[in-house]
């Protein structure tokens, strides 16, 4: 389990298929192989781990192809950025909201408008995803835990402020990315029980 707040940036360094090498700043002593951590929002477990640099590490992962087909990390190439989250640890702070790594799908950007400091994202969800999605409610787009501003239709919008885009990838993001989409667990538990109340 995850809670949505990135931790680091890293860099892809190789792919070959769906096996990835990602560098990264935590000290390669801290992952163990099996460790699983969230990459762009996608839970990844680590095969292997080396040291780089003073304190950083090089990690590997392998990404299924039913993994490629349903997130953006078939884009993933040598000197992309990748939001990374290691896994919650009991105790720990619960700072964004029960992230599980799991994609749902991919929303596409379709607009940025800067708002004061901050910039207001708009997202195109799938339409069999749109109905989980509600104000104030929460989402992890390229993992990161975000909140619901407004919905319209399969539209939706967030609000990002000046730490969040200087400390994970959003700053660089621009319209027509596609953008890895988690829906709320609780929502969509709901939305289950909903169904057999009808």
């Amino acid at each position: 389990m995850f809670t949505g707040i990135i931790t680091d940036v890293g860099e892809v360094v190789e792919r070959n298929g769906g096996h990835s090498a990602i560098r990264s700043s935590y000290p390669a002593a801290s992952i163990a192989i099996g460790a699983s951590i969230c990459c762009n929002g996608v839970c990844l477990t680590v095969t292997t781990v080396k040291a780089a640099g003073t304190a950083g590490s090089i990690f590997t992962v392998d990404v299924s192809n039913e993994t490629l087909s349903k997130t953006n990390l078939g884009r993933w190439a040598p000197g992309v950025r990748v939001n990374l989250e290691r896994s919650l640890r009991a105790g720990d702070e619960l700072g964004g909201h029960v992230v599980s790594g799991h994609i749902d799908g991919v929303a596409k950007l379709v607009e940025i408008t800067t708002d004061g400091d901050s910039r207001r994202l708009s997202f195109e969800a799938p339409e069999h995803l749109a109905l989980y999605i509600a104000p104030k409610g929460s989402v992890a787009l390229d993992g990161t835990s975000l909140t619901v501003n407004e919905v319209s239709g399969t539209r939706f919008g967030v609000n990002l402020i000046p730490h969040t885009l200087t400390v994970t990838t959003w700053g660089s993001k621009k319209p027509g990315d596609e953008i890895n989409l988690e829906i709320d667990l609780f929502a969509r538990y709901v939305a289950r029980l909903m169904e057999f109340r009808r």
